[in-house]
């Protein structure tokens, strides 16, 4: 849905470089899943349901003068707004404030003191979001023992939703806002890393069977993980994608595209939901893809997706993916996990062309959650290193805590079966948990 992979300009405000990419503008079948998660905000706390994002930074939610916020989702959850005046620890920040003065770098003659920092971001379907910045307490499942956790707090700064603009403002899938989970030192897990509150670490395994999963801050101990480097001097999470074959035909790279000492960087982004691709790359893709089934010719769906009539098990008709990366790291990505289920036998390709440009002028290639569900994925910012392994996401994992050193069991969590409902034509809306977060005090 809305990640931004935002860069700040010269006024602080936020918008997408050239590479940026958002998946918002289609509405996707039940066997996809728009990944979520609920968080609690203020004194007292309050819930709010938040989109969990790798390609953004930024925590903001909509507050209670926003205009042109949705009033209700097709989702099925319950939307909230956020009121400074109603929380008892909520302060606002100011211009002078050395979050507003050093990280968005701001001009003084465009944000002096007793003027309320403001915030601006741009997504790349050209929706967007503005309004200022509040300080205030956020509430987090922290584990105290196999399968149990206790409630913690920290103080974090997140941007309060004055106004909304394009697709935030609809109530298709509509949310309470985005939970930013990248690299700068403006999201919610820099801030509390900086307050010792943390390790500058988190894992996901987005169950893309029934939707739901697990989100943890923390050390994951058990399953163990192979992990690759995260390519230096990016903004996001890039790794380096050494090459790709279909069911063994290797795809070849232009030299065009290749960069980082001849290497094709990838994004790692939970919140996208397809996977895209350069120019040369897709079309080798699409053609490998598509001979599997030379009597079965696929057809055009919303302009966009190439998709088949297919009753059959998907995984027997098409060819695995593979993706290799730096430290042998491999990405096997089965047909199921690559197509999704429009109706009962039709299917669609989730791979795109993506027609944009990164920085260095290069194509961008991104990985979405279509690919990186039913696996469990770990960003470790100590080490600057990201990896993953198959796993049922509906299972548990083992998480260290850092304070006693204790290694505790999490559950997988779908807190919004019970409760929500959602149009059959809509991406669903069950959620990961944060449900282990390992603190050290």
């Amino acid at each position: 849905m809305h990640s931004n992979l935002m860069m700040p300009n010269a006024t602080g405000e936020f918008y997408p470089p050239l590479n940026c990419l958002l998946v918002a503008t289609v509405a996707l079948p039940p066997q996809r899943y728009l990944y979520f998660t609920r968080i609690q905000l203020g004194s007292p706390p309050k819930d709010f349901h938040v989109q969990v994002d790798t390609g953004s930074d930024l925590l903001w939610v909509n507050c209670i003068e926003c205009n042109n916020c949705p009033k209700k989702s097709d989702l099925g959850v319950p939307l909230s707004l956020f009121d400074p005046k109603g929380s008892s620890s909520a302060k606002t920040v100011g211009c002078d404030n050395e979050f507003c003065k050093f990280t968005f770098d701001a001009p003084g003659d465009e944000c002096k003191a007793g003027m309320l920092c403001a915030y601006s971001v741009t997504y790349g379907d050209g929706s967007s979001t503005a309004g200022f910045f509040v300080d205030d307490n956020v509430q987090l499942a922290q584990v105290s023992g196999n399968r149990q956790t206790t409630s913690t707090s920290g103080n974090v700064i997140f941007g309060c939703g004055a106004k909304q603009s394009g697709d935030l403002g609809s109530s298709e899938q509509a949310l309470d806002g985005i939970l930013g989970f990248g690299q700068s030192n403006t999201s919610l897990l820099s801030q509390l890393a900086s307050a010792k509150k943390v390790k500058k670490m988190f894992s996901h395994c987005l169950d893309g069977n029934k939707g739901g999963g697990i989100f943890a801050i923390g050390e994951v101990v058990d399953p163990k993980i192979k992990t690759t480097p995260i390519l230096d001097d990016q903004t996001h999470f890039n790794i380096a994608l050494e090459s790709i074959d279909v069911n063994g035909d290797a795809v070849k790279f232009p030299t065009s595209i290749l960069n980082f000492a001849k290497k094709q960087a990838a994004i790692v982004d939970s919140g996208t939901t397809l996977a895209y691709f350069p120019d040369e790359v897709y079309n080798q893709l699409m053609e490998k893809i598509m001979a599997a089934q030379p009597n079965n010719k696929p057809y055009i769906v919303e302009k966009l997706f190439k998709c088949y009539k297919y009753s059959g098990n998907i995984d027997d008709g098409f060819p695995v993916v593979n993706f290799h990366f730096e430290n042998s790291l491999l990405l096997k990505v089965l047909p199921h996990q690559y197509f999704f289920k429009v109706e009962d036998d039709e299917w669609c390709i989730g791979f795109q062309n993506s027609n944009l440009k990164a920085k260095t002028g290069d194509e961008l290639t991104l990985l979405g959650d279509l690919v990186l569900s039913d696996k469990l994925v770990t960003y470790d910012m100590e080490n600057q290193a990201i990896g993953w392994t198959d796993y049922d996401c509906s299972s548990s994992i083992k998480v260290k805590d850092e304070k006693s050193g204790n290694v505790y069991e999490v559950g997988a969590h779908d807190i919004s079966s019970a409760h929500y409902t959602s149009n059959s034509r809509m991406v669903l809306g069950l959620l990961i948990s944060l449900a282990a977060t390992c603190f050290i005090t």
